[in-house]
This record gives C-alpha cells, structure tokens and sequence, in this order.
C-alpha cells in the first residue's frame, strides 16, 4: 500500500534500486535531479520546497513498484506546466516516451475556454484519452492527485471542496476501474472529511467509541479461524482483521438509509490462502462452524469483478450475536485487489506501453469505450458526462443465455445490453426475455439476470423513442447514428436549403457565393469530408445553420464593410489631419509598415505610432484611429479611449499585424497584467518565479492589499513579443495556490 509517510529522494532512489535494473536506476536518478534543478526556490503552500510534491508523487509510483520511466515522470510531471522545461526539452534529455507521459498528466496550457468548468472538461478529456493510450499516465495522476489530497489542508475551504468534489467524480472511480483499491479508499475517505465533515467526524467517533470491544472479538474470531483452517489448508496462509474504510460505511448509511449501528461488516476479517481450491475449502469451514446471514455470500471469484477483483464474500453471525464479514482470496488475488494493473508484471518491468499490448486486456475493455465516446462526441463536457454515465456510474452485471457476463451501468435496460454486443443487434431488437420471461424494453436490469434479446431480420429498425428508453450514451448514440443514416438524403436537402436561407436572411445570392474555393474553406472549417455530409449535418441538427452561413459569407462581409468605410476615412483624413499627404484612389490598396509590425491598408506615408493607453501587442484585434495633426494611433478594439470618444467612428480605420511582428525577437512590447489573491507569505516570490523564465523584463511591481478581504491586487508591467507568450504568462499565474483572477488592464 503506498504509505502516509514522507519520502526523501534517497527513499525513492532506494525503493527503485531493490528491483530495477541499474540502466533503469540511471534513467530515475537523472530525472530526480533534473526536476530538482528545475523547481529550485519554488515553494508550496504548506511553505515546504516545491520539490517535495514531486517527490512523494515518485515515491508513491515506487512503492506501487513501476518502471523506470513512470517512476520518472513522477519526478518530472510538473515541469513543463510550472517552469520553462519544454516537452522538447524532456524528449531530448531523457525520451520520447517520457515526453508523452509528461504531456499525458500535463494540463492544457493555454486559457481559451468559456468557463472554468469547459476548461476542467477539456483537461480531463485530454488525460484520458492519454490513458487510453497508455495507462501508465493514469498511474501518475492518481499519485499525483493521492499527495495533493493529502495535503489539501493548506488551501483555502472553497478549494478544498472543489478539488474533493472533482476528486469524488473522477480519480477515485479511476482507481476503483483499474483495481487500486488502496489509493480509491484513500481518496474517497479524504474527500469526505472536506465534502461532509459533519458526517465524516460523526462516524470516526462512532467507530473509536467501541473500537476495544470489536477489537476483542476480531482477536478471537481470527484464533478460532485458525485453528480451522489449519485443519483443511496444507499450504500458507494468512488470517487479520482489516479496518472498514469510512466513505464506505457513509455510502452505506446514505444508500441504504440505515444507522451506524445496523452496518454488518464494520467487523472484517481477511483470510489469504495459496489457491482457488483452498478459498472454497475454507468457505466449507466457516460455514460449517458458524451461521452464515442469508443474502450476505457473493462469489467474485466465479464472477469477478470489472477491475480485476476476485474474493468469496460471507457474513457470519460471531461471538455475542455479533455480524463478522469475512474475505477469502488467493494471495494472487490480493495483490490484485491491493494494486489492480499496477500490480502486473508488464508494467513493473516497462514490458509493455500500449494498453492493447496487455494480456489483461479482455478485462480491460471499457478502455475502447474511452475512445468510442471520444468519437463519437466532439464536445468535452458531453464527452466527460458519458465518461460519468457509462463508465464511472455503478453497475449491474448480467449474463447472456451462454453463461457470458456482460457489465453495465445501473439503471440500464434490455436496449442497453442490446446495443452493447452490437449496433445490428440492437437495430433489429423486437423484445427481450429476462430470467425466461418476456420483459418490456424498459425493464430495469439487476445483477444475475439473465438477458436474452429477441430479433428480426425483418425488423424495420428502432423507434426514435428508444433514446429515451435508454441509459448509456453508447446505445444513445447507436440509435441516432441509425436515423442519420436513415433519413440522410432527407437531411442533404433540408440542409442545403436552411443553409441557402440563411445566406439570403444575410443579403447576399447562395449561388453566387457557392463556388469551388467556398466548398474546399467550409470543408476545412468544420472538418467534413464531402459537402453532403456537411449539409446533412445541417439537417439533422448537429452543425449550426448560422455557423454555416457567417463562414460562406465572411469574406464578402468584410470587403462589404472595408468599401463603406473608405470614403469617410478618406474625408476625414483630408479634414482633420494636416499633416497626412493624400490619400490614394479608395481602389489602390497599399501596405504602409510600422517598425513594430502594424499594417494599414489603403493609406500610405502616414506617421503610425502604438497607444500607450492599452498597448497593443502582436496577436491583439486592433483598429487605427485617425489623429489630428499625429497621423493614425493604434489602439486595441476594447480600448476605452476608442470607445468614449464622440467622433471616433468615423475616425477609424481596418489595421492588422504583419505576419512577421509575432515572431520577430527583436521587437518588444509592454503590457500590464493585475492579479488578486489571498494575501500570503511567499506569494510575490512564487509569481517572480513563475514569471522570470517567461519574459524579458519586469519593468514595474504594484501590490496594495485589502485588510478588509485578506486579499492582495498586484500590478505587473511586462516586456513580451507576442499575445501567445502572455497567454503562456497568465496561464502559469493561474496554477499558483491562491491566485483567484489574473487579468491584462484596459485603458
């Protein structure tokens, strides 16, 4: 079990030298060091070095025993994200392999998101569909996500119950999925004390309350066990109490709407034998000296579960009318439920990286669901929410008239089962027998059902309400696809004509505009292969009419608006600038170059010059504004000075940046970012920290703090080159532990 404790770099390299290799050993040694190097003078919240965190993230993936290169990334997985480290740079120094894994557990680095919860969307997307690829960058989230809990004391409360909650939905049912149990309770018993701590305190006094008295009759349960199992094991074995973890005795309260007093097996004992021979003998045993409760015996080991686990489950009635649960498991099986994948030997020797490749893998197929929702959803929330619903959610496990076990999520019904062995199966369904009787469609599955679908060759296909009748996004999906297909020369045409209607709405001739050139920019807009699959995207719902209609009609738009304002610019240039020589026939276009890289179409030798109110910067929307007598100022859109001024539209004229100024590392150009955060000791050096390796210079620092909110707002002037470097700036800010809002000024 990845222990509580505090580890050393010597700890881990130590860990890592008693089973790998020394080429391997090397590999982590230089990853440790290199992280070291790279997280210098930076410091967390709890005011430890930075370093640590990656430390006990390493130390953890040692004691789960994983290869060199996942024990590595542990010790490099933030660099990139919190330094100037490059992927690059790590696919250089070390491998492209561990470059993956980095870029794997890595967030998305620019903020181009409309909400934060898009944003956590896509981070959660994009890790995985990383883990579909290779799992072992799950192995280091969970590590990663296992020490940030652990020390989760140090935020502030609404962090606290915002990372436990995303805790609670998506790492702990990870390492539930991959069969880590030892990492799922963990996190889950944290999440509680910030989620719940009312409930969480209640039930850890609870159970302290009579802790001696349980105590004493697992002590004698285990001796009486003993001598039991002496008697019909010839091999080793093992006989201990195991602790009740206490989200799990909360969610049984909660679900079963039972009191504390009415949970059976807060009393456990686990029994660890060489062989499935001897799990049933001692089973035999204990039922033969003791009563077992009626409805309390599950066979994982004839029916394992999805992730791997295997046990005989019982629950007998012990000493003092008492209810004892007892485990019963191979020590193969242990160490699988203990560590799930992380426990085989692939992994552990870096054998293997594609999840494919595992032998495993039959067991493992909800990875392929992964990557068929990701297909089949182009949106990171709805693809996270079918994640939640056909993944994560808790399942029923049925059989097929064959004996086969078929898993899926609570709440499904035949459909569900039909549409997961095959599209042509659910398509063709025209009924379902459930235990040997005829069920509805609807019928609501439960565990040990056994399922058989009903079909027709001559079935017309699915009812469109079938997508209500279903649960799994899966069959959802299968069933739209159908009537997609179905009425898709239907869709063809009545997207042609909403999108013809359209283009007319904007006053402009379908036919004119729908040339070859059109047809090619709309295909690589919105990435379809033939313009029948567009319009029948159109048809069926799936691609915004106006969307299509604004992209056909951009270029004509903008020409449009360019010839309506050229002959009050070029008024206005006579009128109120003296010293601007005459501006050129309105059908000449000429390119006048600023030093900086500003481009003005449509006037030549005119004095340009950069406001100095909201300081433009290469990849800014920027529009000129005709000064008098001091040639054309340029201005961000947003800028207010533009905005309040009476005259101003007429005043102003289409500018754009030259290709070159993004690039060009000799020009630079200052700007002001403002931040607020809760004030701290140590903050403004992590923000210097984050900021030295991304600029050129820091021109001037401002900070006034509110004693009223305990917060701080600080000022930063910057020299960058570029929108894309003070993206990068603002991006990392945002990761620093307490920084609610960082912002670039307007005017």
């Amino acid at each position: 079990m990845p222990s509580n404790k505090n580890y050393t770099k010597q700890d881990v390299l130590k860990m890592c030298e008693e089973y790998m290799a020394e080429e391997k050993l090397a590999i982590v040694i230089k990853a440790s060091d290199f992280a070291e190097r790279a997280h210098r003078d930076q410091m967390r919240k709890s005011g430890e070095p930075y370093f640590m965190h990656p430390v006990q993230v390493a130390g953890i993936l040692a004691e789960l025993q994983m290869d060199s290169d996942t024990v590595s990334t542990g010790f490099l997985h933030d660099v990139v994200e919190d330094t100037g480290i490059s992927l690059d740079d790590i696919a250089y120094h070390f491998s492209p392999t561990i470059a993956q894994l980095v870029d794997g557990v890595t967030k998305l680095g620019k903020f181009s998101f409309k909400s934060h919860e898009e944003q956590l969307a896509e981070n959660h997307r994009k890790m995985l569909l990383a883990m579909a690829n290779d799992l072992r960058v799950i192995m280091v989230k969970l590590a990663d996500r296992l020490h940030n809990m652990r020390t989760l004391k140090y935020h502030r409360k609404e962090k606290q119950i915002s990372i436990s909650r995303e805790t609670m939905e998506i790492y702990a049912p990870l390492a539930d999925r991959l069969g880590i149990s030892q990492i799922k309770w963990e996190l889950e018993d944290i999440s509680l004390r910030y989620l719940d701590p009312e409930a969480y305190y209640s039930i850890v006094q609870l159970i302290d309350s009579k802790r001696n008295e349980r105590d004493r009759i697992i002590q004698k349960t285990i001796e009486q066990l003993e001598a039991h199992v002496s008697d019909v094991v010839t091999g080793e074995f093992e006989i201990y109490g195991r602790p009740k973890h206490i989200y799990s005795i909360y969610r049984k309260m909660k679900d079963q709407n039972k009191d504390f007093s009415q949970i059976y097996d807060l009393l456990a004992i686990r029994v660890v034998v060489d062989s499935i021979k001897d799990c049933y003998a001692v089973l035999g045993i204990i039922h033969t000296n003791w009563k077992p409760l009626p409805g309390r015996f599950k066979d994982y080991i004839a029916m394992p579960k999805a992730n791997l686990y295997q046990s005989l489950h019982t629950t007998i009635l012990g000493d003092f009318g008492m209810p004892v649960e007892i485990q019963i498991r191979t020590f193969e099986m242990h160490e699988i439920a203990e560590y799930g994948v992380a426990a085989h030997w692939a992994y552990k020797m870096g054998e293997t990286e594609k999840v494919s490749d595992n032998p495993l893998q039959p067991q493992l197929d909800w990875f392929n669901q992964i990557e068929e929702l990701q297909n089949e959803s182009n949106d990171a929330t709805d693809f996270m929410q079918s994640v939640k619903e056909d993944i994560f959610k808790d399942k029923v496990y049925v059989f097929t008239p064959r004996g086969d076990v078929t898993e899926l999520p609570y709440g499904s019904v035949p459909l569900d089962f039909a549409y997961s062995i095959h599209s042509e199966v659910g398509n063709k369904t025209i009924g379902a027998k459930v235990n040997g009787r005829i069920e509805p469609l609807n019928y609501q599955l439960k565990t040990g059902d056994i399922v058989e679908i009903l079909t027709s060759k001559n079935s017309a296909g699915p009812s469109r309400d079938w997508v209500n009748l279903v649960t799994t996004s899966r069959a959802r999906n299968k069933i739209k696809r159908f009537f997609k297909l179905q009425d898709r020369d239907e869709n063809i045409e009545k997207g042609r004509q909403m999108v013809e209607t359209a283009v007319h709405d904007l006053g402009f001739s379908f036919k004119e505009l729908y040339t070859k050139e059109t047809e090619r920019h709309l295909l690589e807009r919105f990435n379809f292969a033939s313009t029948e699959d567009l319009f029948a995207a159109v048809g069926f719902g799936e691609l915004s009419t106006t969307a299509v209609a604004n992209r056909m009609t951009d270029k004509v738009r903008r020409k449009k608006a360019e010839e309506q304002k050229k002959v009050p610019i070029e008024e206005t240039l006579k009128e109120k600038s003296e010293e601007t020589e005459k501006v050129k026939s309105q059908n000449q276009k000429m390119t006048v170059r600023h030093k900086n890289g500003v481009v003005v179409e449509g006037a030549d030798n005119l004095l340009i010059r950069l406001a100095h109110c909201c300081n433009p910067v290469p990849g800014d929307d920027i529009v000129g504004y005709i000064t008098k007598g001091r040639g054309i100022s340029i201005h961000r859109r947003d800028c207010n000075n533009v905005k309040k001024t009476d005259d101003s539209a007429s005043r102003l004229i289409d500018v754009e940046w030259e290709d070159t100024a993004a690039s060009d590392p000799d020009v630079n150009y200052d700007v002001e970012i403002e931040l607020i955060a809760f004030e701290r000791s140590g903050l403004l050096n992590e923000v210097l920290q984050v900021i030295t390796p991304l600029t050129k210079q820091i021109s001037t620092i401002n900070g006034n703090v509110s004693h009223d909110s305990s917060t701080v707002k600080i000022k930063l002037k910057l020299l960058i080159q570029n929108i894309s470097q003070l993206d990068k700036i603002i991006d990392k800010i945002k990761n620093i532990p307490d920084v609610y809002e960082v912002y670039r000024t307007l005017s």
